[in-house]
Order: structure tokens, then C-alpha cells, then sequence
């Protein structure tokens, strides 16, 4: 007489047990871009400002905090916050959504398993396309905004937030030791991958960023255009 009972009572158990990792799985691959969205929103609220700063003989408390720490100071404290360059070889540094990350240089972007590898370290440099130090001629950067941050390394997010970027909007490349700085002019998105953004013909130099959008799809390609203004 239990057997009913107790097959619909396993039933049960199994289809909650399914639902709530299911509502888990979620949370945790959505936890990056809501974060990042979040302290976005917070820092704009309260006006708390990123600047760039140099190499410093003065120790970095926020480099000894954990994880938490970090995220807990940045809600916490109203004081500007301060980036310094992770790669002055070729790196890029955007302020305003507080990306930092070393370039890698000439990486193929129609073999995924050497973009894939590239990316887990920072953001590509498309292989062909323009270096800063060029007089005229396109820099094409690449990165992931994504939600599995857990297979594709620490910089899987980095480009969570680049569709917050507008025209006037500052974007710091450093290479050899120097900071090209470019200004935000022109943002689109795009079906697909839409190869003109990368193979388009300039006669003066021109940054161009691109990701997937939105973060976590790979529906549509977010391209940033920005224009040299000083070095």
C-alpha cells in the first residue's frame, strides 16, 4: 500500500532536488556579471572616481586583502580608486569600468583553441592587425564576456562591463613602456562575427574593442571604435 506513496515522495524529492540546482547553477554563472554590474551602479552612486596611477615605491593595502576583502572595500570606501598597470609591455587600462590586463600579442582569431588559450591570460591582440607603436592602422583587441568564468580563467569576465563606454571615454594602451591613450568615438553592435570591424582600412591610428554581447552570448559582437588623441 506505500509503494505509490513512496515512489511519488522520491519523485518529488528528485524534481525539487533538480529544480533548485538547476536555480543554483544559475545564480552562480550570472554572480560575475551581476557583481560587476552591481559595483558599477554603486560607484557611479556615490561618486567614487578610478585613476590611473605609476609604479610606486608605497605598498598596496588592498593587494594583501582576499577576495572578499577587496569587493567589501570598494562598496565600503567613497576614496578614489587607484589602477596601476599590470603590464606595461602591452597592456590595457580602461578607467571607468576598471579593466587592467595584460595584452597577448598576434593570436589567431579563426583557430578557437589558441584564441581560447590567449584569453585565459588577458586580452587578445588580433594576429594582423596593427600594433601601437604603427603610424596609421587598426588595433584590434579581443575579450571574453562570459559566464563560465570557471573554465575560461581569471580574465573570462574582463569585458563584462565595455558596453558602458561612450564616445569621450578614455582607454589607455601602454607598449614598450609607453601610454597610448585613445578616446571612445563609435560603439555598435553587430550580428554575428562581422569581420569589417577588423579588416577595415585606416589611415590614422584606430583602437578597436570587441566582445561578445551580451555577456555570456555569443548572439551579437559589441565593437568599440576609438581614436588615438596622445602618447
Amino acid at each position: 500500500m506505500n509503494t505509490v506513496p513512496k515512489k511519488k515522495f522520491l519523485r518529488l524529492i528528485i524534481g525539487n532536488t533538480l529544480l533548485l540546482s538547476s536555480v543554483l547553477i544559475v545564480l552562480i554563472t550570472w554572480t560575475p556579471i551581476l557583481k560587476d554590474e552591481v559595483v558599477y551602479q554603486w560607484r557611479r552612486l556615490i561618486g567614487q572616481k578610478t585613476t590611473l596611477q605609476f609604479p610606486s615605491s608605497k605598498p598596496q593595502l588592498q593587494n594583501n586583502l582576499t577576495p572578499f576583502g577587496k569587493l567589501l572595500s570598494q562598496v565600503i570606501d567613497t576614496n578614489p580608486i587607484t589602477l596601476e598597470p599590470v603590464d606595461r609591455n602591452f597592456g590595457i587600462v580602461i578607467e571607468k569600468i576598471g579593466v587592467n590586463a595584460p595584452v597577448i600579442k598576434n593570436v589567431s582569431v579563426t583557430d578557437a583553441t589558441a584564441y581560447n588559450n590567449a584569453l585565459r591570460f588577458g586580452v587578445a591582440h588580433a594576429e594582423g592587425s596593427a600594433l601601437p607603436s604603427d603610424p596609421r592602422g587598426n588595433i584590434y583587441l579581443f575579450a571574453h564576456s562570459s559566464l563560465n568564468f570557471w573554465q575560461l580563467g581569471h580574465y573570462a569576465t574582463v569585458f563584462n562591463l565595455l558596453r558602458k563606454l561612450t564616445a569621450g571615454d578614455k582607454v589607455h594602451i601602454f607598449y614598450e613602456n609607453k601610454d597610448y591613450v585613445y578616446t571612445v568615438i563609435d560603439k555598435q553592435v553587430v550580428t554575428g562575427f562581422d569581420t569589417y570591424s577588423l579588416e577595415r582600412k585606416t589611415i590614422e591610428p584606430v583602437l578597436t574593442l570587441q566582445t561578445c554581447d551580451p555577456p555570456g552570448t555569443t548572439i551579437n559582437r559589441l565593437v568599440i571604435t576609438a581614436k588615438l588623441v596622445g602618447i
